[in-house]
């Protein structure tokens, strides 16, 4: 049999002629009465009895001392509902709210952020702490970053997207590596700024990745005297300069970027057979020494870079791209070339890593024994076939220089 829970508060006459007012109901399945002389005591009782029963019933309500307001309960309340069937506690999901909601004032646009970034880097650039091939790298993968989460702030990137991004087109293992490190500045940059509340890309893996000795490609002595012979017949030798410099020096070619791009003439110095890289011309921002070999000497004898510049004026990318394709011109190959020469020639790593401002490590693993000796001998002895200095006309004229130069291989 059941019974209505609820209590109920009446007027009831005793015996005596005496009146009062009783509580009365069910508590648990107990019948419950209790007489007050007044109204309000019997009230008061009915409330604690009432509160009793919720308490006793299946998810009751209990009474406590609080410090929340009636809206806050409320408020406590919903959230426990809406946990009772998650793993952990309110105070787990709370930590993680307060660790990863950004405010609107911080919730910063990838494209925005992007653009701050870019801006930082740029300003790097121009004192000289980066190059201006960092600088290039940096762009073209954040603007890959923006056109793969457009209208996306940086907060809501997550470690998995990233992760996505950084093997996409399934890379090589060191180029995944270099994408993660681009984009790890970046949101360090922004954890600075107050944009996100940690870097995302702590989780995502780095590679290792075992070393191996790499050949790296280069040209014969031969082929080389090839491209020198085909170079020094173009045009009155006008190309002579660039071609002696990057394969005889080492110079790193990149018409952009590229060591050569910023070399001058007074630089190159003949009176004391050195040429002086600065650390605004090196790749790696350090000032270093080559020897002005005595072919190498020869031809800048015989090619005077006062009467021929460095690079020509005009139209030297489309050049510079036949001549490539016509000797297998891979990016760099006359600076591989001339170290692994320098190596073959004179058995010391230490010394062609001064030269050509690398690591001995670097030179271990890529340079050592690609060439003999008597290989060297002949890349060396590669001399002009004008030997003195040119007193007639000119090299012929090219047309205007063009806006830009994009950068090659």
């Amino acid at each position: 049999m059941t019974h209505d829970q609820s209590f109920t508060v009446s007027r009831f006459q005793n015996r005596n002629g005496v009146s009062s007012w009783r509580v009365s109901g069910y508590l648990a399945g107990v019948r419950l009465r209790k007489n007050f002389p007044t109204r309000e005591e019997a009230a008061a009782e009915k409330s604690v009895l009432d509160l009793k029963v919720l308490q006793c019933a299946p998810g009751g309500i209990r009474s406590a001392t609080t410090f929340l307001t009636d809206d806050q309960l409320r408020e406590a309340e919903t959230a426990f509902r809406r946990l009772a069937a998650k793993p952990k506690p309110l105070a787990f999901y709370l930590d993680y709210a307060f660790a990863n909601y950004r405010a609107p004032e911080f919730d910063r646009p990838l494209d925005d952020a992007v653009t701050d970034y870019w801006a930082s880097k740029e300003r790097e650039r121009d004192r000289g702490l980066i190059s201006a091939c960092q600088v290039e790298s940096i762009e073209k993968e954040l603007t890959l970053l923006k056109s793969h989460f457009p209208r996306c702030s940086v907060a809501q990137l997550t470690a998995a997207q990233l992760l996505v991004f950084c093997e996409r087109g399934m890379p090589a293992l060191k180029t995944q590596n270099n994408r993660r490190g681009i984009l790890s500045t970046f949101f360090k940059f922004a954890l600075q700024k107050d944009w996100i509340a940690k870097n995302p890309v702590e989780k995502v893996p780095h590679h290792r990745i075992a070393h191996r000795r790499g050949s790296a490609k280069t040209l014969s002595a031969q082929q080389s005297a090839d491209l020198m012979a085909h170079v020094e017949g173009y045009r009155g030798g006008a190309l002579v300069p660039y071609y002696a410099l990057c394969l005889f020096a080492g110079i790193r070619p990149c018409l952009k970027t590229g060591e050569i791009s910023k070399l001058r003439p007074e630089h190159v110095r003949l009176d004391t057979g050195i040429i002086r890289i600065e650390p605004e011309v090196s790749k790696v921002r350090m000032s270093r020494n080559v020897t002005i070999h005595p072919n190498l000497a020869a031809w800048l004898r015989a090619y005077p870079l006062e009467r021929f510049p460095i690079i020509v004026p005009a139209n030297f990318q489309n050049i510079r791209a036949k001549i490539a394709k016509q000797f297998g011109l891979l990016h760099d190959i006359m600076r591989h070339t001339f170290i692994s020469m320098h190596v073959a020639k004179f058995r010391s790593m230490g010394e062609a890593a001064l030269q050509a401002g690398n690591s001995e490590s670097i030179i271990r693993k890529h340079y050592l024994d690609l060439k003999t000796p008597a290989e060297a001998e002949e890349f060396f002895g590669i001399l002009p076939a004008r030997q003195m200095p040119a007193t007639e006309a000119a090299p012929l004229a090219f047309p205007p220089q063009p806006a830009a130069l994009a950068a090659t291989g």
